[in-house]
């Protein structure tokens, strides 16, 4: 991945709009599924949702295989294995803090106490969280109009795409603010990702920042009597699948984001709750629950993408 020849090709796939749209899609695509996922996790490892240690089990051991996943692909892709240098030891631990540790702990929380389709919806707040982050406080682009008025079509897409979750009365207020919590994390990792990939590849970020935040997740949680009740095959076939998801999903992700403004790319993640939105029902069989709102809301989702990467007249503002 180191050569000249990859890195230019890199470079203008990841940096075009088809490459990015397509990059994106599949990553959302990807996370999108983990909603199902995790809950039906939860079920096959019988893990309740007031039992916060074996939540954290849960997800550390996920994370943990990520790394390593991350680690062994990768490495073979670049014929060496990857390998931080000492000034890559902070940068690892600081975007593991925020990238998987406190943004997947809330997550998963978040998740325990509120519906998959409540979950998303709030989770999609984090793209405002990394427009205004990485425009106000790190200043690394403009906060433009059409940046703000693509990010409010986009939202309104996932919103509505969840207002039978919302009018239900499903889910607890300490979901849902586990679930902000979780978007703020990962605006933040969002914008120190573009930052050190400067300095280190983006895929030896991912592999290390997952094993490191995975070990301090799985450490902890076996510290406070964290336990899979229940070990099948198809629990762990389930954990492995998570596993890849975040893997590739991430270390794609953060490509984008090395090539790209961090609100083009952020802007994509209102794809992430649509799939979900999609991909539940189709696990939970109930293809019905997918009508006329839930094709406008992908729309509105693509108009919001549209409108955050047009740069000619609304970028005067």
């Amino acid at each position: 991945m180191g050569h000249p020849l990859i890195i230019k090709y890199m470079k203008n796939f990841f940096s075009k709009t088809y490459g990015l749209w397509l990059t994106a899609g599949l990553c959302c695509f990807l996370w999108g599924s983990a909603f199902p996922a995790i809950r039906i996790g939860y079920k096959l490892f019988n893990i309740e949702a007031e039992n916060t240690a074996s939540i954290i089990l849960f997800a550390g051991i996920r994370f943990m295989l990520a790394g390593i996943v991350a680690l062994l692909i990768f490495s073979l892709a670049s014929k060496k294995l990857l390998k931080p240098n000492k000034g890559s030891l902070k940068r690892i631990g600081v975007l593991s803090l925020f990238q998987t540790v406190f943004q997947y702990v809330f997550f998963y929380l978040g998740l325990a106490y509120t519906t998959g389709s409540r979950g998303s919806v709030i989770n999609a707040s984090g793209v405002f969280f990394a427009l205004l982050i990485s425009s106000l406080i790190f200043k690394l682009e403009k906060l433009k109009l059409n940046k703000l008025i693509g990010s409010a079509i986009g939202f309104a897409g996932v919103v509505l795409i969840s207002l039978d979750a919302f009018k239900s009365g499903n889910g607890k207020i300490i979901g849902e603010a586990f679930i902000i919590l979780s978007s703020i994390s990962y605006a933040f990792s969002s914008v120190f990702i573009k930052r050190y990939s400067e300095y280190d590849s983006p895929a030896m970020l991912s592999a290390y920042q997952f094993m490191l935040g995975g070990a301090v997740m799985l450490t902890g949680a076996l510290a406070f009597g964290g336990r899979l009740e229940t070990v099948s095959l198809k629990g762990l076939a389930l954990l492995i699948y998570l596993a890849l998801v975040s893997a590739v999903a991430y270390s794609l992700w953060s490509l984008l984001l090395k090539y790209n403004e961090v609100s083009k790319v952020a802007v994509c993640g209102f794809m992430t709750p649509i799939f979900g939105f999609f991909l539940s029902a189709l696990v939970e069989k109930n293809v019905g629950a997918i009508g006329p709102l839930s094709l406008l809301a992908l729309l509105l989702a693509v108009i919001g993408i549209i409108t955050v990467n047009y740069n000619k007249k609304l970028n005067k503002a």
